[in-house]
């Protein structure tokens, strides 16, 4: 799983919990609804200002939405991106 597609799928899960439909939370982050849907697919990474701004929508802190996503440190030249192992849905 890449960086953008853990992101929509914290986005996403965060969404169905707060119970708002994508079009909502598009209203209630000042964006269309077109670009929740490209963040939830993994289509598009957000700049942080968008990120603040959803995050603030959903009432929720940012670090919620960027769970799971670390990055690793290599040598003095090279880093990754990390993901944590996922923990499983609740029923």
């Amino acid at each position: 799983m890449d960086i953008a597609a853990r992101f929509g799928r914290n986005l996403s899960r965060a969404r169905r919990r707060a119970h708002l439909s994508q079009e909502e939370l598009g209203i209630r982050a000042t964006l269309h609804r077109t670009e929740i849907g490209l963040l939830e697919r993994g289509e598009r990474l957000p700049r942080i200002d968008t990120l603040i701004k959803v995050a603030g929508a959903l009432e929720i802190p940012p670090a919620e939405l960027i769970e799971g996503i670390e990055w690793s440190p290599g040598s003095t030249r090279i880093g990754k991106f990390k993901m944590k192992a996922e923990e499983p849905e609740p029923n």
